[in-house]
């Protein structure tokens, strides 16, 4: 496995400043071995809990007979299967001095987020782990990474073929074991064929009604679907911007699956031959790009946006933290260019800089308060920002 320290010293800081932390992201995705390092280095007293496992859930009959004498580090992995122990780690969470730190861990369940919100206001600290990044891997992995997308054992795979098979397994295990627990009765087959149908739309503005008419639902139905597979972490919807301007502007999000690989598994692409030819290359890649910048600069999801008009200006990611605002364009080539969308998406939305991220192999400034830049140079031009 590739160590990530980055992640790791992250914990370690959250778990200084917070009673409870809590790990969130889709299955396979590492949470439970990022726990177990953790454990490792830890100096005091571990105490670990699988909440899959029956010996454990045994243990945990009277849970504060269990978890009231315990001290140091308590993990408690896939916590969404007893949403009950959260009032009982509210009340542990209070005592002082503290006496145990807990470290939970879930699949992102909308049980476990509202569960968590409502009783660990105020003690819990949310730490979101997806897939392997580009600094983890190094960025001359970046084709792998792209192709195979940020799991574990897939990345890791002996071969495209076999990181496919994996991705092919998690998604019919995720469908018929996971998606009931997280509040979806229709069928593993339903579902799957609109989750195929969400990875033709990725990188596109959402259109509930026609989902709704291929189904047969009420768009009410088909909204439920894509929101719980957003809160499985395993499709990620970019919210549009749009302020006081003499423009009429797209007020839909986009969507994107959250990981490439499991994008590509969908649409049958096993070997980057395959996705060289495919009609949705563009797309991927954009989803791709916009995933690493996003974890590059350690921003978060209500502060990441893409920006259209009905008449043609577009933005395919707009980054607001207070005052600073930073767009980013996706091309897919290697020779961009500055367009009449970019002047227009510089001055309206008043950015201080525009970089145009591209295929090609040099990053150069284009214009002024314009950069183009590399996918290669990603993590070098991007971290002083």
């Amino acid at each position: 496995m590739i160590r990530r320290p980055q992640q790791l010293a992250r914990l370690r800081t959250l778990l200084r400043d917070n009673p409870v932390v809590a790990i969130l992201g889709a299955r396979q995705v590492g949470k439970t071995t990022l726990a177990g390092d953790l454990q490792r280095e830890w100096k005091q007293p571990c105490h670990a809990f699988d909440l899959e496992s029956q010996r454990d859930i045994v243990r945990l009959a009277d849970p504060e007979l269990a978890l009231e004498p315990l001290r140091g580090l308590v993990i408690l992995d896939e916590i969404q299967r007893m949403p009950n122990l959260f009032p009982l780690l509210r009340v542990l969470a209070d005592r002082r001095p503290i006496r145990a730190r807990f470290l939970v861990l879930g699949s992102a369940s909308p049980e476990l987020l509202q569960q968590g919100n409502e009783t660990l206001a105020g003690r819990l600290a949310l730490h979101a782990l997806d897939g392997f990044s580009l600094q983890e891997v190094e960025i001359g992995n970046h084709s792998k990474l792209w192709l195979r997308g940020g799991f574990p054992r897939s990345f890791l795979a002996a071969s495209n073929t076999r990181s496919h098979a994996w991705r092919e397994d998690f998604i019919s295990t995720f469908l018929e074991r996971d998606l009931p627990q997280l509040g979806i009765r229709a069928s593993a087959s339903t579902i799957r064929r609109f989750w195929t149908m969400v990875s033709h739309y990725h990188g596109n503005v959402w259109n509930a009604s026609e989902f709704a008419r291929n189904f047969g639902v009420n768009h009410t139905t088909i909204r439920r679907y894509l929101d719980i597979l957003t809160s499985a972490f395993v499709v990620r919807q970019l919210q549009p911007w749009h302020e006081n301007l003499k423009k009429r502007q797209v007020k839909a999000p986009k969507v994107y699956l959250a990981d490439s690989g499991l994008l590509h598994a969908l649409l049958g692409i096993i070997h980057k031959a395959d996705l060289e030819a495919h009609p949705k290359l563009g797309a991927s890649w954009e989803g791709f790009v916009i995933s690493h910048v996003t974890r590059l600069l350690a921003v978060r999801s209500h502060e990441c946006f893409f920006w259209a008009t009905h008449t043609g200006a577009e933005l395919d990611l707009l980054v607001v933290r207070g005052r600073r605002r930073w767009g980013f364009e996706i091309k897919r080539t290697s020779a961009p260019t500055v367009t009449r969308s970019m002047r227009t998406v510089l001055a309206d939305l008043n950015l201080q800089r525009l970089f145009v991220i591209h295929a090609g192999q040099h990053s150069f400034d284009m214009a002024q308060n314009i950069r183009a830049v590399a996918s290669t140079h990603l993590i070098q031009e991007l971290k002083p920002w």
